[in-house]
């Protein structure tokens, strides 16, 4: 994971694009633990099947970065760019999705993706997610886009 948060390209619509070194990303790792002991919910490891090569991750997490979002639960996701462009990320997002609507039993997931990253706004609208607003980002000061999904209209997305 160390390597993924260390490549510009990746990190480019992250926060504010910094990099993140080794000691980062495992505290970022120990937080990802916290969050599941908090919340029962939290990232998981996105892994290749056939080689168990890690890819990312992907999943649900409390949105603290914007708090005029609050209360919510966000899907994310961030994955190697070797892994681009396979439909990984959408596959692993959908799976975070229905983890939060049917075990978790959430009322709403959003996700949240800086103005510019068509790629996570198309996943996004993959996962059935609607725009729903635009926010300044008070970590970064960044433009994001505010995406939502109610667990009706999961359900009638997936039938």
């Amino acid at each position: 994971m160390a390597a993924v948060n260390a490549d510009l390209e990746v990190m480019r619509w992250i926060g504010d694009g910094s990099v993140r070194d080794e000691r980062q990303t495992r505290g970022g790792i120990e937080a990802m633990e916290r969050e599941w002991d908090a919340h029962g919910f939290g990232l998981f490891a996105v892994e290749i099947r056939s080689t168990g090569e890690l890819a990312g991750f992907t999943g649900l997490s409390v949105p603290d970065f914007m708090p005029e979002l609050l209360p919510a639960v966000e899907v994310g996701w961030r994955l190697g760019r070797s892994h681009w462009g396979q439909g990984l990320a959408t596959e692993a997002a959908a799976a975070a999705v229905r983890f939060g609507f049917e075990d978790r039993r959430l009322e709403r997931i959003v996700s949240v993706a800086q103005v510019g990253n068509d790629a996570s706004e198309r996943i996004m609208t993959k996962l059935g997610m609607h725009l729903v607003g635009e926010a300044n980002d008070p970590s970064c000061g960044r433009r994001v886009r505010v995406f939502s999904l109610s667990s009706n209209q999961h359900v009638t997305a997936t039938g």
